[in-house]
């Protein structure tokens, strides 16, 4: 744990630089504008959805209990007739942005712990060194994560480019920060 003693200033800044960035990302530059799409007859979809309350979760429909009852033939005329989906229900009420912007920098600073950590099993002797460990360390754990979504959930490719790209500027501004702030020895 001696690493945390040494790299907390680049761990905490390099968080707040990511929580900067990831600001003007989605509200200067706003790119992830046409991420999500509207539902078309929403308010009649919606008051369908009332009749039948549900708790907040992740959903699947048509759904399977398991691999055995998905190759079924009434499930995979369910899933011929379609709709096929994913559902993620949120608790009712305004969003929580302060809550989830609060989320997201407590999980900056989870990613540059872990970058800081993985630096203190090596002997790292320059900056240059410092940006290309931790910026890769950081460049995994914000984009490569997203790429499950297209591949699993039928997230289109181009909004997990954009996530992609996003994770990719958070990485380098990760690596700057550990390679200006780092005690590198070179």
């Amino acid at each position: 744990m001696e690493f945390l003693g040494e790299l907390w200033v680049p761990i905490l800044v390099s968080a707040a630089a990511v929580w900067v960035a990831s600001s003007i990302l989605h509200l200067v530059i706003p790119i992830h504008n046409n991420d999500y799409a509207g539902l078309p007859e929403e308010d009649a979809v919606l008051d369908a959805m009332r009749q039948q309350p549900l708790p907040p979760g992740e959903y699947a429909f048509p759904f399977s209990a398991s691999m055995k009852e998905l190759g079924e033939p009434e499930m995979i005329e369910k899933h011929k007739r379609g709709p096929v989906g994913f559902l993620t229900i949120q608790p009712n009420g305004p969003p929580g942005i302060g809550k989830n912007l609060a989320l997201w920098f407590a999980y900056s600073i989870v990613i540059s712990i872990f970058a800081a950590y993985i630096t203190s099993f090596l002997t790292i002797n320059s900056a240059r060194e410092a940006f290309r460990l931790t910026g890769t360390v950081a460049v995994l754990s914000y984009a490569v994560t997203h790429v499950h979504n297209s591949i699993w959930k039928a997230q289109p490719w181009k909004t997990t480019a954009k996530y992609l790209f996003d994770g990719v500027v958070f990485g380098l501004l990760t690596g700057a920060v550990f390679a200006w702030l780092g005690n590198w020895g070179g």
